[in-house]
């Protein structure tokens, strides 16, 4: 795995051992597989170390940290800069001159050449730290849309950050403790959201951001870019827009084919990565290598879809059944996520990412698609609610009985109308509220029932108002709810699930939908035209329909689902009483034992489906058991 971490000293270290030492603990935790190269560099003020997965050239002349030609400034940076050769012609016009082939030199360079302002002409996904020497100044930034992370910690005589949580535990002085406020937040989302981490004093810089630190002052932390808000979109002709949907991806897709070695794409069957391997097709004189993921359960299975496109474009293609066997990696993805985490597709994406890892070094994916051009139903849904507002009173109260007399059972089966779930709310309730009968695994209801002595301090403010800003942003409950997943779902959950499960192969996944060009053009596309004739992603489906099969276009959309419903009904019902009836659980006082005992019954007995909130309390107390109780010594292993 490719990593950075860096400690800046209040005051100057004379024990340059100890530094070192200090280092080799932090790159340890990094290098999951082993990457291509590891460097230090201290001059006892800042130390920074580096995990090399080498992409772009791959000599030793690539190695990090690297410092510049004239000594003054020194980086360590993960990542890709796409336009790192645009980016190099021009300071070579300035008289610069280069001694490797690396995009890490030329943004060294280019930080040399125009400070800070340099993010403004950075097309890529990085996290990087310049320590600039004659400045005393860390100069600490993450790309715009937040795919590579970092993560800091200030303590009272040093500054630490590193691409890793765990990383920062090697570091003495920095104690290992939950954080309520996130875990509170996690029971909703399924994640922790930015800038909080599930660790006590440890933060993420959020995506868009840069730190900023003199040495033996306070970090400033501040947004660099921000997407076009959604009012400002404006209709275009539509023949116009597609063409140039077409055009910006493909020259997106052609970007993220620069590399010094073998690369392929995930390959869902869905629309988004299909455009994408469809537009690498066209681009590569050879055969793209393809990826899928697929399950014996028919209903959450993708991968007829994937054949079809991989046989149009005779890509060499692979595929990899998950069973519920795979339950027996949960301990290592606890480990590799640090935080705790719940989206159950973390489970294909790290398989999908360890069969990717055997032929190619770099994937491109589909990620971004649907929230750029609308295509969760969820927002097909969020449509609903200006008419159920405008709708006369006798018939609000007609639904609204005709809601309500539903038995929970049916509500909350998974072959439900959801239509109904959103009648039962009332429609004078926030956006956000609303929406979170599509997102939330526990609902501020569920909260008020579950939460035992350690959690009820929270119950005081809801996790959605997180959401209420962006909702507001927006003209409407589609594109606040589409604003409000860019800015929170998709860095925090779709991002980092996509970044730890390949990186724990050494693997780097590239997504072209998320080139910051495309998504600020994409944002300026009213909500009209993105859903044509209320059809989510309606614009981008109809762009594509010259390169893909109508069966793959207009199939329901599936997502990357896992049986989980069933798999914790059966194939791994002890590891549920295992884990959530046992006393080290209940002893935590986050939960009620008579509320745990209920859900489970509930789902055991097909009453109410509970896969989301089990999960989210299984990964849980997995995480406790590892990170808190085991202080992260090493992974769990599960009988």
């Amino acid at each position: 795995m490719c990593g950075i971490a860096g400690i800046i000293y209040k005051e100057r270290k004379t024990q340059q051992d100890e530094i070192r030492q200090v280092l080799r603990w932090m790159i340890s935790t990094i290098k999951h597989r082993g990457p291509d190269s590891e460097g230090f560099w201290t001059d006892g003020v800042a130390a920074f170390t580096h995990a090399r997965l080498a992409i772009i050239d791959l000599s030793d002349a690539g190695i990090q940290p690297m410092q510049s030609q004239d000594g003054s400034c020194i980086i360590t940076f993960n990542g890709e800069i796409y336009n790192y050769l645009e980016i190099k012609k021009e300071l070579e016009g300035l008289g610069r001159h280069f001694r490797s082939q690396t995009d890490t030199e030329v943004l060294l360079q280019a930080y040399q050449e125009w400070g800070t302002e340099v993010l403004n002409r950075l097309n890529g996904m990085f996290a990087f730290a310049i320590w600039d020497i004659p400045k005393r100044r860390l100069f600490l930034a993450r790309d715009r849309l937040g795919q590579k992370p970092v993560y800091y910690y200030e303590g009272k005589d040093f500054f630490v950050f590193a691409s890793e949580i765990k990383a920062l535990f090697r570091v003495p002085g920095i104690k290992i403790e939950p954080n309520l406020e996130a875990i509170h937040h996690y029971l909703t989302f399924q994640y922790t959201p930015s800038p909080l981490t599930a660790f006590q004093g440890i933060k993420r810089l959020p995506p868009a951001h840069t730190l900023i630190m003199c040495q033996g002052e306070k970090p400033v932390v501040e947004r660099y870019w921000s997407l076009p808000s959604p009012r400002e979109a404006r209709e275009e002709s539509l023949e116009h827009i597609k063409d140039e949907l077409i055009e910006r991806l493909r020259k997106s897709v052609q970007l993220r084919m620069i590399a010094d070695v073998p690369f392929g794409a995930f390959l869902s069957g869905g629309v988004d990565s299909s455009a994408v391997v469809a537009m690498m097709a066209d681009l590569s004189s050879t055969p793209i290598k393809t990826f899928s993921i697929g399950f014996k359960e028919k209903e959450y299975d993708e991968t007829r879809y994937a054949r079809l496109v991989a046989k149009r474009y005779h890509t060499e293609h692979h595929e990899f059944i998950v069973r519920p066997d795979a339950m027996k990696i949960l301990p290592k993805l606890v480990w590799y996520y640090n935080e705790p985490y719940a989206d159950p597709s973390a489970i294909p994406t790290y398989y999908v990412s360890e069969m990717a890892r055997r032929y190619v070094k770099v994937v491109l994916n589909g990620d971004g698609g649907d929230e750029s051009f609308l295509g969760y139903g969820r927002y097909a849904q969020c449509r609903l609610w200006p008419k159920m507002e405008e709708a006369s009173t006798p018939l609000k109260r007609r639904l609204n009985t005709l809601a309500q007399s539903l038995p929970e059972r049916f509500l909350y089966s998974r072959y439900s109308l959801a239509v109904f779930k959103r009648i039962r709310l009332p429609v004078n309730i926030p956006y956000s509220r609303r929406y979170s009968s599509s997102i939330a695994y526990f609902l501020d209801d569920d909260k008020n029932k579950a939460y035992g002595e350690a959690l009820k301090d929270y119950l005081k403010f809801s996790s959605l108002d997180i959401l209420d800003p962006y909702f507001e942003q927006s003209g409407s409950p589609v594109t606040g709810a589409a604003w409000a997943d860019i800015h929170t779902y998709l860095p925090d959950d779709l991002l980092v699930k996509v970044d730890i499960a390949s990186m724990a192969h050494s693997l780097e996944a590239r997504s072209p939908f998320l080139d910051h060009t495309l998504m600020e053009w994409a944002a300026k596309i009213p909500e009209t035209q993105k859903m044509l004739g209320n059809q989510t992603k309606g614009l981008l489906k109809k762009a594509v329909e010259p390169y893909l099969p109508k069966e793959v276009i207009y199939r329901p959309k599936m997502g990357f689902g896992v049986p989980i419903e069933r798999w914790l009904r059966e194939d791994i019902r002890e590891l549920v009483f295992e884990l959530l009836c046992s006393k080290r659980f209940y002893e935590r006082g986050l939960i009620k034992k008579s509320y745990v005992k209920r859900v489970v019954r509930e789902h055991m007995e097909k009453v109410r489906d509970h896969r989301t909130r089990l999960w989210a309390l299984i990964m849980l107390e997995l995480w406790y058991r590892t990170w808190i109780d085991g202080k992260a010594r090493c992974p769990l292993i599960l009988r």
